[in-house]
């Protein structure tokens, strides 16, 4: 029996490092999934093995897809959220996201992350543009979206979500 080996890449910036999901980072992303406030824009709440359930098929997601989303760690260890690149079975193309865990917003570190994960699947992964899909009601997605230079392109229904609006993101030339 062969046992599937995960090369994700470690990606870093200035102040943060986003790296393949380890057990440890399971607590505060269920503390995420728990909170209903905090998690309705990423199809949240849930319950503890739902978010278990979420976890190991990101982990599935890197083995299939050979892309997923990275734990957001800083440089002196703290988990503070994930993002990266989405495409489970049913949706229209692959997305960035992004979720930043309780007591990390506000510091730039999402903008830092997810301009990072979309820098590197551009340029290591082979993607030449992203949308990201984000639920109506999340201002603050939006507003990262926009400041990404992303703009918003067309509502759909995501076989999970509903109605979702993809928000396009530049292509790799254009930035």
């Amino acid at each position: 029996m062969s046992a599937l080996a995960l090369d994700i890449p470690i990606v870093e910036t200035d102040r943060l490092i986003l790296r393949g999901p380890e057990a440890r980072d399971f607590e505060p992303l269920a503390a995420f999934f728990a909170d209903k406030a905090r998690s309705w824009g990423f199809g949240g709440p849930k319950t503890r093995n739902e978010a278990w359930r979420w976890f190991a098929g990101n982990i599935g997601h890197w083995a299939l897809r050979g892309y997923g989303f990275w734990t957001i760690e800083t440089k002196d260890g703290q988990v503070i959220g994930i993002t990266g690149i989405w495409n489970p079975d049913g949706w229209p193309e692959p997305e960035l996201g992004w979720v930043m865990f309780d007591g990390s917003e506000g510091k730039g570190y999402a903008y830092e992350a997810a301009r990072a994960a979309r820098q590197h699947a551009y340029e290591h992964m082979g993607f030449t543009t992203l949308t990201s899909n984000i639920l109506p009601g999340n201002t603050r997605s939006v507003a990262l979206a926009e400041k990404l230079g992303a703009r918003y392109e067309r509502d759909f229904t995501n076989v999970t979500h509903d109605t979702e609006m993809a928000y396009r993101h530049p292509k790799r030339e254009g930035m």
